[in-house]
């Protein structure tokens, strides 16, 4: 079963759809649509971001396994069971058939007409005018195919009933009021049948239909566009000496502002949100420091420079131990599947680097694995309780705090930071690990030939290694 992150932003329609299926599917699917777990506009065009969503936009879906997908059907679709895919060839061509129905000639009139309304877009008469006449001529293909029919495809709901919903919610709540609606009986109550499913309305909420056609609201729509900054003021030295051409050339130049970048669907609506506060700030400063250690680390033996380094320095108020373990070892099938656990955990937590440290090794072979590692945090509380951006992977673990004083933390951090010992605790052999640092997105992973990596075995990097021979994901 599916289990993953989507991140969009709130209200989106587009999210939707795979939210539902995932609802219908069991799909355990966790959604950031909120700062600071996702921040649209900055949380979209960070390096990690990219770096698994080229384009940079939402919805986009990261799988616990690491799996990526960017396109929302194809969320949808892989977030769906065989029942919402169609169960038949014949019944998946269908459904197939009304998701390309509902981009190709849904989605360019219903924008056109309802974007306006909503004050994301510049009304133009002839273009809502003719979105209203291609708008009818589906209702009417709609309205046709549903005389006989519950749902699109089949006796039950499928992906094809949840992508063309999805694709009419704005429709239906803004701007398709009982007189226009009224030649299409069928199709009303098709959506409302929809909507009104549980797992629609667990994602939807109570979805009431349009009573009055929204109109174009200039005044809103001037609110909803981006400031522009105010021109410089005009130095009066050397203005003056300059030459009437130049400053003819200077106007033609002001009349062509530069082209501003095409917002898709609903992105225009959402303002910038003020960057969060640092969950950190309220402790006190710390004589440990963490990037000291980490550049040590990376760059120097583990047994004898950077261990010493660590209990020499380390603070043991202004920072904490922990040991996590994964809870549920039965699921870990293939252990490259399990390693990219570990990796996506990490690539979701970008943005606590800076304040944590973590070894996590994966031991055992496939259908026999288990995860644990051990943590270093600043602050004396669970790291990802300070912060809803960080509480995505967290649960999935046991966390016990570890006494810095005790023999047990001791061993137990020698161990996972050097990636060699007995591991009495676990019962399994090392297979791979990875380490959660600043320097880079992941810093490597060891396996059971890391000479293949530049690394010494057990995850000792020789000395000669660069940041770039350290980029091993």
């Amino acid at each position: 079963m599916a289990a993953g992150t989507l991140y969009t932003y709130p209200d989106n329609w587009r999210a939707f759809k795979a939210q539902i299926a995932a609802q219908y599917s069991g799909a355990r699917l966790k959604v950031a649509s909120n700062s600071p777990a996702f921040t649209f506009g900055q949380t979209n065009r960070s390096p990690a971001f990219i770096n698994n969503f080229p384009l940079g936009k939402v919805p986009a879906y990261q799988g616990d396994d690491g799996f990526c997908l960017f396109e929302s059907n194809a969320i949808a679709h892989y977030l769906s069971n065989d029942a919402l895919r169609g169960a038949t060839p014949q019944a998946a061509a269908q459904v197939l058939q009304w998701v390309s129905f509902a981009d190709s000639e849904i989605i360019p009139p219903a924008s056109a007409w309802v974007f306006p309304t909503l004050g994301i877009m510049q009304f133009n008469k002839q273009a809502t005018e003719q979105a209203k006449e291609d708008i009818k001529k589906i209702l009417t293909v709609l309205n046709q195919h549903l005389t006989t029919r519950t749902f699109l495809v089949g006796e039950r709901v499928s992906l094809a009933d949840i992508t063309v919903a999805c694709s009419m919610v704005w429709l239906f709540k803004q701007v398709l009021e009982p007189s226009f609606r009224q030649p299409y009986p069928n199709v009303t109550r098709w959506f409302v049948t929809c909507v009104n499913q549980p797992q629609f309305k667990a994602v939807l909420g109570e979805v009431k239909l349009c009573e009055k056609m929204a109109q174009f609201d200039a005044k809103k729509f001037a609110e909803m566009q981006p400031k522009k900054e105010a021109p410089a003021k005009k130095e009066k030295a050397g203005k003056e000496a300059a030459k009437p051409q130049e400053k003819k050339e200077k106007k033609k130049e002001e009349k062509k502002p530069a082209p501003e970048e095409e917002m898709e669907d609903c992105d225009a609506v959402l303002a910038a949100e003020p960057k969060a506060k640092d969950p950190f700030a309220h402790l006190p400063k710390s004589a440990f420091v963490m990037d000291e250690f980490k550049r040590k680390y990376s760059n120097e033996d583990t047994m004898t420079v950077a261990l010493p380094h660590f209990w020499e320095n380390f603070d043991r108020e202004g920072y904490s131990i922990w040991y996590a373990q994964y809870k549920y070892p039965e699921e870990l099938t293939l252990t490259f599947k399990s390693c990219n656990l570990i990796t996506g955990m990490f690539q979701r937590l970008d943005k606590l680097r800076k304040n944590a440290f973590a070894s996590v090794i994966l031991f055992g072979t496939n259908n026999d694995s288990s995860i644990s590692g051990i943590w270093v945090f600043r602050g004396q509380e669970l790291a990802f309780t300070l912060c809803p951006d960080w509480q995505i992977d967290y649960e999935s673990y046991d966390w016990r705090k570890l006494d810095a004083e005790s023999e047990e933390c001791k061993t137990m951090v020698k161990e996972y930071f050097a990636w060699e010992g007995d591991f009495k605790h676990v019962g399994k052999a090392f297979n791979q690990g990875k380490i959660f640092n600043s320097f880079t997105s992941i810093l490597n992973c060891c396996c059971k030939t890391p000479e293949l990596y530049g690394l010494k075995p057990h995850g000792c990097l020789d000395s000669s290694a660069t940041k770039k021979d350290m980029e091993v994901e």
